[in-house]
């Protein structure tokens, strides 16, 4: 596998998605709102009656922190499913044809253009939520609660395998469908077991502390390898870009 030709299709890809409105929208609005949302909720709750009380802080604050890693399952939906789908409805098939990369080229290079501005996006908003929620808290806690090492696992390992995933299941769905709208809204999906994890972390069901993040990274981990046989199986240009409506 030549990277120079993965490289090239990626920073082609990136050069379109951000020209698209919608997309570039999406990547900067909604990591901005939630690294500002969550803090002034932690904020407004902690200025009625006696507030949040410490020893509840933090467990909120892991829950809060785990909603980055579904930012980074979801963001890369509208970008890969466009990557891919934007080869038939631009109608540059017959270019992309005629030279030299091969499909497992290509597949790397979406990926790549898929996972950069997810990752930069949700690192931006997660330190952005970090300095505003310590600002938030420190009075209460009585020390910095961020960072920590709960944080370093979800932007260093979860949230990553976390994009990887999705990226793959988006690949997977734009090989199977038959309709170029059907595969962003299979695409986000992904995020639905992330959410539930979160849900299950704010009613308490779920410690969602650093060694069961870095069980659910293995568990991600092991779903990435999986789902990288399928999408290296599954995706083939011609056949993907040829029958889709």
């Amino acid at each position: 596998m030549n990277l120079g030709n993965s490289w090239i299709s990626a920073t082609k890809d990136l050069k379109v998605i951000i020209r698209k409105r919608t997309i570039r929208y999406t990547i900067i609005i909604l990591p901005l709102l939630i690294s500002i949302l969550f803090p002034l909720v932690i904020k407004f709750e902690g200025n009625r009656n006696r507030g949040i009380p410490a020893a509840v802080l933090p467990g909120l604050l892991n829950s809060f922190s785990f909603f980055f890693v579904i930012i980074a399952a979801l963001l890369p939906t509208p970008i890969a499913s466009y990557s891919i789908v934007g080869e038939k409805v631009e109608k540059s098939l017959e270019p992309l044809l005629a030279t030299p990369t091969t499909d497992g080229e290509i597949l790397l290079g979406k990926s790549i253009a898929a996972f950069l501005p997810t990752i930069i996006a949700t690192h931006a908003g997660a330190t952005i939520f970090m300095i505003l929620t310590d600002n938030v808290t420190h009075r209460t806690l009585g020390y910095l609660y961020f960072p920590n090492w709960a944080i370093g696992v979800i932007l260093l390992l979860l949230a990553p395998l976390a994009a990887v995933l999705s990226v793959e299941l988006n690949v997977i769905a734009s090989a199977r469908v038959s309709d170029v709208r059907a595969a962003p809204q299979l695409g986000a999906l992904m995020f639905l077991p992330f959410m539930a994890l979160y849900v299950a972390g704010e009613i308490g069901l779920v410690l969602l502390d650093t060694n069961n993040l870095l069980l659910i990274s293995a568990i991600v981990a092991a779903l990435d390898l999986v789902l990288f046989r399928i999408s290296t199986a599954t995706f083939r240009r011609e056949e993907i870009l040829t029958k889709w409506k």
